[in-house]
């Protein structure tokens, strides 16, 4: 599927995450337990990362930082996905406005940044999506 395929089957903001990440998958969690029905699809890439490449993500990219197409199907990455995702939810939109803000906007993206470089790079299954040569999916097998 190409990615003009990809964006016109864009009904909701979909959502690209780490699901073997313990933090990652809390948060998501908490989200779906607060967001409004049938406004997000929430993809799993770490168990099939076949969603991303529509997009010509690799699985490594994706478990990096966070992914999104807004409803539009607009591709939003770090900072701009997670504003997308909070611009969606009750009680959290002030946050998004709030990353707006000059200078406000650049400190969230460069700490988003390093931190995501640095959870990469402490994961195992990340490590293996960073050495694997083919985009395929990560098992759990393979983690050991």
């Amino acid at each position: 599927m190409s990615v003009e395929a990809a964006k016109n089957e864009i009904n909701m903001i979909k959502v690209y995450f780490d699901g073997m990440c313990g933090l990652c998958s809390t948060e998501i969690r908490y989200y779906q337990s607060i967001a409004p029905p049938d406004v997000f699809e929430w993809i799993d890439i770490a168990a099939n990362p076949a969603p991303l490449f529509a997009l010509r993500i690799s699985q490594a990219e994706g478990l990096r930082i966070l992914h999104v197409l807004d409803a539009n199907g607009d591709l939003m990455i770090g900072v701009n996905a997670f504003r997308t995702i909070w611009n969606a939810l009750p009680r959290w939109r002030i946050l998004s406005q709030i990353i707006r803000v000059p200078g406000i906007y650049q400190s969230a993206e460069f700490l988003y940044q390093k931190f995501a470089d640095y959870r990469f790079s402490r994961l195992e299954h990340c490590q293996v999506a960073a050495t694997t040569k083919y985009l395929k999916p990560v098992t759990r097998l393979e983690q050991r």
